[in-house]
């Protein structure tokens, strides 16, 4: 697919999505949401960068909701797959084996909060916005909303968020837990951005991958069905030569040279708020 509303930049091994839509304040249309489908499904099914960086071109807003030009004239046919292709967005965000930091920097709205919630983590800037505010428009959040931010904040809070629609601003959304750090611009938290995954990348490949599942599937169940999802990764971790080389090179008192990593433990870039 060749991508009209997002850009794809690499740079040492990290990948920069950006949407692109300044005139609509990058809002999420179903080209939009197509050609995050296209992206994701291929690094889901191809070899992963070391991270990604999911952000929205400079301008009033990281990713200010779904596009309600385009929703305002749908049936409600029309509107449940639109809703299933953000799901299906939505999921692929948590699916992909590397981790995916949102960097958000203006408003994140609706669909744009939805999106930063099925992130990894997610760093902001002093000027961004959160919020679910989809009940002003008579409607609900449709992509993952409902579901993963009480999971995120607490049911009560959620509930609070999405039924009244009120906007978080960013020392909030750093209270509440939906951001992980804030940052006095955009070029200071791309950095840290970049840096935190330069980091992870010096660590085992396969064991961040199977961490980012264990995690992801045993979110809101319960403790034993979690930890059966923890075992299970657990175990397939001791079939790995990251494992070996990992464990060898701690009783060697040596950086380990995991077969996975995409650069070596020793380089990793420390943390701009270490």
């Amino acid at each position: 697919m060749d991508y009209s509303t997002l850009l794809i930049e690499e740079q040492d091994g990290v990948t920069t999505v950006t949407v692109s839509r300044p005139p609509a304040r990058n809002a999420l249309s179903v080209r939009v949401l197509s050609e995050l489908d296209d992206f994701l499904s291929g690094v889901l099914v191809g070899r992963a960068p070391r991270g990604i960086v999911l952000t929205g071109a400079p301008g009033p807003a990281f990713i200010a909701g779904a596009d309600i030009r385009e929703m305002a004239a749908m049936t409600p046919d029309e509107g449940e797959r639109f809703g299933m292709l953000g799901q299906r967005v939505t999921r692929l965000l948590e699916e992909v084996p590397c981790p995916v930091v949102a960097c958000v920097d203006g408003y994140a709205l609706g669909g744009g909060c939805e999106m930063v919630l099925a992130c990894d983590f997610a760093y902001a800037t002093r000027r961004a916005v959160f919020g679910q505010p989809e009940v002003v428009l008579g409607l609900i959040p449709g992509f993952g909303g409902c579901v993963r931010l009480q999971r995120l904040v607490g049911p009560a809070v959620a509930r609070e968020l999405i039924y009244t629609g009120r906007h978080v601003d960013a020392a909030e959304a750093a209270r509440l837990g939906l951001v992980n750090a804030v940052f006095d611009d955009r070029d200071e938290m791309l950095a840290a951005a970049r840096a935190v995954l330069g980091r992870i990348a010096g660590n085992s490949a396969t064991a961040v991958s199977l961490a980012k599942a264990a995690v992801n599937a045993s979110n809101g169940t319960t403790v034993a069905a979690g930890l059966e999802f923890e075992l299970d990764a657990f175990r397939e971790a001791f079939t790995t030569d990251d494992m070996r080389e990992g464990t060898a090179a701690f009783l060697a008192k040596r950086p380990p040279a995991f077969p996975s990593a995409t650069v070596p433990a020793d380089t990793r870039e420390p943390l701009l708020h270490d």
